[in-house]
Parts: C-alpha cells; structure tokens; sequence
C-alpha cells in the first residue's frame, strides 16, 4: 500500500462548524421575520407589489433555512469537504439585503 491509499484523517469539527451552522439559521431567521414583517404590511396596505415580494422573501428563508440544516450536518460531520459552495455567501447576501431594502420600501410608501 502506498501513501496515497491511506483514508484522511478525521477532522475535529471544534465549534467553528456549530458557530457557522448558526449564524447561516441565523440569517435565514432574520430574512424570516423581515419578509413576515413585509407581508403584514403588504396585506395591511392592499399593495399587491409588497404582498408579492414578501411571499418571494418568505420563500428565500425557507431556502436559506434549508440549506442551513445542509451546511450544519455537512461542517458537523467527522470528514469531508467544509467549503461552502461557490454562490452561497453571495446568494444569502443578496437574500438578507433585499429583505432589508424590501422592508424599508415598504415602510416608506
């Protein structure tokens, strides 16, 4: 047997992967409760527009809440890859600033 058939070694996850696992709920949360926030508002308004971003925002956190149940068994797992797929970060930063701007929008008008 050479040195490359050797199985990797176990990795220690620590609480960097529970740390990260939380804040990817954490955000997912936060998209959450903004889009329910822009919801009421929507409804309480008749505005159709808000109505309609605030379902598609309330479908982003459930994407976001998805994949943080993903991301936590995937960094929690004893081996394997912890990168985060390549669009992620820039997906759920996008996700968090239209919830932010959404609400503020609906605020305003």
């Amino acid at each position: 047997m050479g040195s490359n058939d050797r199985l990797p070694a176990p990795r220690d996850p620590g609480l960097q992967g529970e740390r990260t696992a939380l804040a990817w709920s954490r955000t997912a949360f936060a998209v959450l409760v903004n889009s329910l926030l822009v919801l009421r508002s929507g409804l309480s308004s008749d505005r159709i527009a808000i109505t309609a971003l605030a379902i598609m925002l309330l479908v982003a956190a459930g994407l976001l809440f998805a994949f943080s149940a993903w991301r936590r068994r995937k960094l929690l797992h004893a081996t394997g890859d912890i990168a985060p797929p390549t669009l992620a970060p820039a997906l759920t930063a996008i996700a968090a600033l239209a919830a932010c701007a959404i609400g503020v929008a609906s605020v305003l008008h």
